[in-house]
């Protein structure tokens, strides 16, 4: 039976815990409340009233228009580049060993731990050193870099946990490497993935700092955002903003289902393999 004192710290640290989270949510819910703002001027910043109007416009500017899709196009692409490439070095650092393996792992988390003015400066004189003119494509090769590391690490974490012995039974059954891969390591390490790119996904579009060393001509979301700062930020930004994260909550919420069924069908699976075991009590007479 718990003490006093064991509830008067378990309802402090939920009080606590629940004020840290609230701190941390604040902007989030100033954003998208200003979304809803009637604003009169070019600034956003003060509440003067509740309409729909922005939401029922949200692209009326198209500067802002164009600067969201390429932040869009710019995530996916980095997207599925990091994905893939992430995931396949995840493979070969958990389950081969080769020469090298340590320093490889150690350049992995290299990026995460970097400051990003440093990566920036360092992309944009690699690509001024090979001449290459920045702008879209420089984005997408920048946010590959630095996003890959978080895919390793994610993808990582989610083979470490799994049992070895399933993909060597597969093989033993006859079952090819690739089909192995596809049939069995892949479904089972895809909720991981799928958390890897969301991931991947969230820090493309709201990357700021590298992106604005190698975007050249090219604007992005973030980019027009902190350009509009100087005369003011419409409230479109505020709606597109809402709407960029309900979609991600959505998609997380979904993974989150995803997951759980998955982990539902296991155990209904493990329960009807599972063989019924007799126990025979000796008669006596």
């Amino acid at each position: 039976m718990a003490s006093r004192g064991d509830r008067v710290r378990s309802w402090a640290l939920g009080v606590w815990s629940g004020l840290a989270l609230l701190y941390l949510f604040i902007p989030i819910f100033i954003v998208v409340l200003f979304s809803f703002n009637d604003n009169q001027g070019r600034f956003n910043f003060t509440w003067q009233g509740f309409t729909l109007d922005h939401w029922a416009h949200p692209f009326q500017d198209p500067d802002l228009a164009a600067a969201l899709k390429n932040s869009l196009l710019i995530a996916l692409l980095a997207t599925l580049i990091a994905t893939a490439l992430g995931t396949f070095m995840a493979l070969a650092l958990v389950r081969y060993g080769f020469r090298g393996r340590a320093v490889v792992d150690l350049l992995v988390f290299l990026p995460l731990a970097t400051p990003e003015v440093v990566l920036g400066a360092a992309l944009l004189a690699l690509f001024l050193t090979l001449a290459v003119n920045t702008g879209f494509a420089t984005i997408v090769v920048a946010h590959v870099m630095f996003t890959v590391s978080y895919v390793v690490v994610t993808v990582k974490a989610r083979l470490e946990g799994m049992d070895r012995h399933i993909e060597e039974a597969a093989m033993d059954l006859g079952a090819t490497e690739w089909a192995t891969f596809r049939k069995i390591t892949l479904p089972m390490i895809a909720p991981g993935v799928a958390a890897a790119a969301l991931l991947a996904a969230a820090i493309s579009i709201d990357d700021y700092v590298i992106t604005s060393f190698n975007a050249g001509q090219t604007q992005t979301f973030p980019l027009f955002i902190f350009g509009a700062t100087r005369q003011g930020v419409p409230p479109e930004v505020n709606v597109l903003a809402s709407g960029l994260l309900f979609v991600i909550l959505i998609l997380m919420g979904l993974n989150v289902l995803v997951q759980r069924r998955l982990a539902q069908r296991e155990l209904r699976r493990d329960a009807v393999e599972e063989p019924e075991t007799a126990v025979l009590v000796p008669a006596r007479g």
